[in-house]
């Protein structure tokens, strides 16, 4: 039975403090993002973009258990036709075109698990840096679906190769140091402290860096992605389609 309160639940917070613009991410299921949250989201990640104070962006969840359990489950459960379905998977579309589109670099602080769409926003990052408790899982394959709509930036970060790896082997968490050694993590640190540190130094390096090479940098990184709004939304289309199969609502109804 789904839990109709845990699709508004959650919160997002957004702080700027010498050029550092922190987006911060809660959720009580494991820091999930429902359809809800995940707009609130990509909608700060603009507002950073076009915040003259902004410099760098550093996205973060709350806790110290998961970084992102991705899609909220609940709401997976509640679609009942294929639009529906469409919007839901579009949800995590919308937040990483944001991400992709924002002139400033996105720096995102990976400290645990992350699970499918979770795993998008990683990728999604210009830099990742993770603690060594950070693991990675591309879990829609289980539940009779498939990482259509995450599946271009991971394979953009990762290389085709570890993406099918990832996207195939569906119920296998791959660590920290296979994160980093497929360049979904640019930095592993040991602690939860030492990340901290890594990150609030690095962001503040670049809150003093030009801004107008940053963005012509952070453009050049992404050569080649323009047409994503109308690839993620042909792949959200084939995820709404495919989540109501018999195959999946076995799989979500368990």
């Amino acid at each position: 039975m789904s839990d109709p309160t845990l699709l508004t639940a959650g919160r997002v917070t957004y702080h700027v403090e010498k050029g550092i613009a922190t987006i911060q991410f809660h959720h009580p299921k494991s820091n999930s993002l429902p359809g809800a949250l995940l707009r609130e989201l990509a909608q700060t990640v603009d507002r950073a973009g076009a915040d003259p104070e902004a410099r760098v962006v550093v996205l973060r969840s709350e806790g110290a258990g998961a970084f992102c359990a991705g899609a909220s489950f609940d709401e997976l459960k509640a679609i009942a036709d294929p639009d529906t379905g469409k919007r839901f998977f579009l949800g995590f579309a919308t937040l990483i075109l944001a991400m992709r589109r924002c002139p400033k670099f996105v720096l995102a602080r990976i400290h645990g698990k992350a699970v499918g769409g979770g795993v998008g926003v990683a990728a999604a990052a210009d830099y990742a840096l993770a603690a060594g408790s950070a693991a990675v899982k591309l879990s829609e394959l289980a539940v009779g679906i498939g990482p259509f709509v995450v599946g271009p930036v991971i394979e953009k970060k990762i290389g085709a190769a570890a993406f099918t790896t990832l996207a195939v082997d569906a119920t296998t968490w791959r660590n920290a140091a296979w994160g980093q050694r497929h360049g979904l993590f640019a930095e592993v640190h040991d602690t939860p402290e030492a990340l901290d540190q890594a990150v609030d130094a690095l962001a503040a390096r670049l809150a003093a860096s030009s801004p107008e090479a940053m963005a012509r940098m952070k453009a050049m990184f992404w050569e080649g992605t323009d047409h994503w709004e109308s690839l993620l939304d042909q792949r959200a289309a084939i995820s709404g389609s495919l989540v109501l199969s018999d195959a999946a609502q076995r799989a979500i109804r368990g």
